[in-house]
Order: C-alpha cells, then sequence, then structure tokens
C-alpha cells in the first residue's frame, strides 16, 4: 500500500498491516474509554458516620419526648451529619492489553487513512516560535483542526502552535487514541511514520 506525501506529489510504502485494517469499533471505543478513566484524579473523600467530629452522645431520649429516636446529631438524615454511602479515593483505571491498545491504534489509523483524515508530510518545519510563522506552515498542509506529529518536534514547533486553538504537537511517544480521533486531520512526517510502523508492527 502507498501513501501520497502532501506537497512533493511522490508516494511511499506503508505497511497494510497498519494501515488496512478493518475498523474495530468496540474496540476503539474501549480504548478511548479506558485512555480517557485512566486520566480520572479519583481524589473525591467524604466522611462517613465513623469519621465525622461529635455526635457521639444521644440528643434526647429515647422514649417520651413525642419526637422521633434519635441516635446521634451527626446522622445522615441530619443537617450537618455525615454521609451515608461517603465517596473515598479510587482509582478508575482499567486494565487494557498492550495487544488490544496496539490493535485499537492500527484500527483508527486505518480509518483515518480511508477517510482522507492523515496527511503525510517530508518533514513539518517551523523557522520560529511565532504562531504567524506556524499558521503559514500549516496553510495549504492541514485544517485549523489538526495533530502533528513531528518524530523529534522542535522548541520552535511547540512554542508556536501552543497559542493556536484546536492544534497539538505531539511526538510518537505522546501518541493517544483519544487526540487521533478528536482531531480533524493527523498530519505526520516521514521519521515519525516510520516510529510508527516500528511501534505497531
Amino acid at each position: 500500500m502507498e501513501l501520497q506525501i502532501q506537497g512533493n506529489g511522490s508516494s511511499v510504502a506503508v505497511s497494510d498491516a497498519l494501515f488496512a485494517r478493518d475498523f474495530n469499533e468496540s474496540l476503539v471505543h474501549q480504548a478511548v474509554v479506558a485512555y480517557m478513566a485512566g486520566g480520572r484524579a479519583g481524589t473525591k473523600a467524604q466522611k462517613s458516620r465513623s469519621e465525622v467530629r461529635g455526635g457521639g452522645i444521644k440528643p434526647w431520649r429515647q422514649k417520651g419526648s413525642g419526637r422521633a429516636r434519635a441516635g446521634s446529631i451527626r446522622s445522615p438524615i441530619w443537617r450537618g451529619g455525615a454521609r451515608a454511602f461517603a465517596a473515598k479515593p479510587r482509582s478508575y483505571a482499567q486494565k487494557l492489553n498492550k495487544k488490544m491498545y496496539r490493535a485499537a491504534m492500527r484500527s483508527i489509523f486505518s480509518e483515518l487513512l480511508r477517510q482522507g483524515r492523515l496527511v503525510l508530510v517530508e518533514e513539518f518545519v517551523v523557522s520560529e516560535p511565532k504562531t504567524k510563522a506556524f499558521l503559514a506552515a500549516l496553510e495549504g498542509v492541514a485544517s485549523r483542526n489538526a495533530l502533528i506529529v513531528a518524530a523529534e518536534p522542535s522548541e520552535a514547533l511547540w512554542l508556536s502552535a501552543r497559542n493556536v486553538p484546536h492544534v497539538d504537537v505531539t511526538d510518537v511517544a505522546g501518541l493517544d487514541p483519544v487526540r487521533l480521533v478528536g482531531h480533524e486531520q493527523v498530519v505526520v512526517d516521514m521519521a515519525a511514520l516510520k516510529q510508527i510502523e516500528e511501534w505497531l508492527a
């Protein structure tokens, strides 16, 4: 299978195992959900009856007052009381095997190519760390909603792109399913393409 290089009109042979896979929607969904779940903080904390301060004495006697029975002023049904099912710090991480994760990434790359959302360039270079220079380099290559994947992003590229909304820059190690499916176009340079093929081979 061959992939056209944007700009110079030539093409390069790419692996069918990476760019000619069927789209596995359920697997991609599982990978996206697992990645987003892994990013949740899970630091929410509330106090249960055993942790809340006060309430050690019975507020009034059990019988004879005409009021409902009460054993503590920190009961969950009281204002200022504890929580009945208090939230505790927890991890939302979901287990996803490496084999499944790589298969999901291959499926995403194949679908990006089928939809014409994958753009291959020889090299994405920005001369200076200025937003204007970055937009000039992006014009004619991709839309303003793009993910730039470079093998070794220069400091000028990082700095010039960070002020542009809906545009993100990453290296191959920073690729994830959420950013791949969340951008209209994915721009990959030749060196990054080789790294991706080695990673997902």
